[in-house]
Formats: C-alpha cells, sequence, structure tokens
C-alpha cells in the first residue's frame, strides 16, 4: 500500500522524491489571488448554531483579511490522504492546497521529504509570541519553520455512558461481552496502540517488544471475533 511503500522510501533517504529548500516555494500569487485553500478533518472547526454550512472563523477572516477560504473536510485518515496527494508533490506538481491539517508523525514525513516550505514568522506574530513552550521545538521540525500546531490533545475512551448504563474506566472493559460489535478503534498506531497497552498495564514511555507483540494478538483476536467493529481514521 502507499504507507508503507511511502515509509520505505523515507526510511532508506531515497532522494528523488525529496525537494530541496530552495525549490519548495511556489510562486507568489497572493497579490492577486486573494483566496487560500485548507484542508482539514471533518469537524475541527467552529460551524455556526443556525446553520452548520456557515464557519464563523472563516468568515472572521475573509472579512478581516480580504482573503477568501476555500475549505474542504477531506482528510480522514492520514495515509490515506498521504497516498491522495504524495504522487503529485513526488513529482514536483501542484497539489491546490495551501494549508493541510495532518498528525504530527505524518507532519514529520512532508518535513522529511521536503514538500513544504518555511513559513515567515514575522509575519505569524500569534505563533511567535504566543505558541506553547512545549510545542516550539520538535524533533521533527528544528525551530518550528515549517509547521504550526492545529490543536494538540489526548487520545482517550468515547462513549455514550447513559445508552451503556455504565462507566467506562479502562480499555479492558471495551473488552466486556456485552460490548461485542460495537467498539471501533482509530486507525492511527500511535493513538490505538498505546492506549491500549496502557490498559493492558504497561507504562507506554517504556513499553516492550512484548508489550506490542501482545496487544497486536489481542487486537486480531478480537477483530476475528467481530468483537472490534470495524477501524476508522477520524
Amino acid at each position: 500500500g502507499a504507507a508503507g511503500a511511502t515509509g520505505l522510501l523515507a526510511a532508506c533517504g531515497v532522494k528523488p522524491a525529496y525537494v530541496a529548500e530552495d525549490r519548495r516555494a511556489g510562486r507568489d500569487l497572493s497579490g492577486r489571488e486573494r483566496s487560500v485553500t485548507f484542508a482539514n478533518w471533518p469537524l475541527y472547526i467552529d460551524t455556526d448554531d443556525d446553520d452548520p454550512r456557515k464557519r464563523p472563523s472563516l468568515d472572521a477572516f475573509r472579512e478581516r483579511t480580504g482573503i477568501a477560504v476555500r475549505y474542504t473536510e477531506e482528510i480522514n485518515d492520514n495515509d490515506e490522504f498521504f497516498g491522495k496527494i504524495g504522487p503529485a508533490l513526488m513529482n514536483g506538481q501542484a497539489v491546490d492546497r495551501d494549508l493541510i491539517v495532518v498528525s504530527d508523525w505524518m507532519a514529520a514525513r512532508f518535513v522529511r521529504l521536503g514538500w513544504v516550505q518555511k513559513m515567515d514568522r514575522a509575519a505569524q506574530t500569534n505563533v511567535a509570541d504566543h505558541l506553547d513552550p512545549q510545542l516550539r521545538r520538535p524533533v521533527f521540525d528544528p525551530g518550528r519553520l515549517h509547521s504550526v500546531p492545529w490543536q494538540s490533545g489526548i487520545t482517550g475512551i468515547a462513549y455514550n455512558r447513559r445508552a451503556l448504563g455504565r462507566e467506562l474506566r479502562s480499555t479492558r472493559q471495551l473488552w466486556d461481552a456485552d460490548l461485542r460489535g460495537k467498539v471501533t478503534l482509530l486507525s492511527g498506531l500511535d493513538e490505538s496502540i498505546s492506549l491500549l497497552m496502557q490498559g493492558n498495564g504497561a507504562d507506554v514511555t517504556r513499553w516492550t517488544g512484548d508489550d506490542f507483540d501482545a496487544v497486536c494478538e489481542q487486537v486480531e483476536k478480537l477483530v476475528a471475533t467481530k468483537h472490534i467493529r470495524r477501524f476508522t481514521g477520524n
């Protein structure tokens, strides 16, 4: 699949896909094209209470700057989206997207491949002055010059307590017999696997190969018995 092949390319350091820093910037058309294309995940931005088609933040941005936003909710899985735009970027072709929102590990892949250009922090005072210090120096993007956090949070368990009739305090409880066929997991390894290992009692800051193998075998059995209903990107 696209994810496996791309992971191999990155690991082997294959150069044809890499774009050098001095060749990344697209032609500046901001003087005559007063619009920006923004690709995001579903439900990641505010909507109007009375009209869900309206997005107050984007409307306010347009009114303040005169720049229109072409906004799409087309990202539902990191690898899936990478497979969608990756071939064009590998060949130096435009993908008609100015901003994209992906998870940090996927952002690291884009930075590593040279598919994103440096930002002008002098024009981004909110980033320069107010970004949380913990998020300013990611290993994959020294100086945080090619990326900006959209959100920062944690992965947890989401459920309807009223419908279930009890509380869930651990992923171990997701495997209760009455939840067979009702459990979905996120497809991202970094999100699901670490949470499941923690539920099994592993220290996720010092997990071992045995911890990882155990949770993989556990998930395989739960899929085979149809306890896990499906995996979703979002």
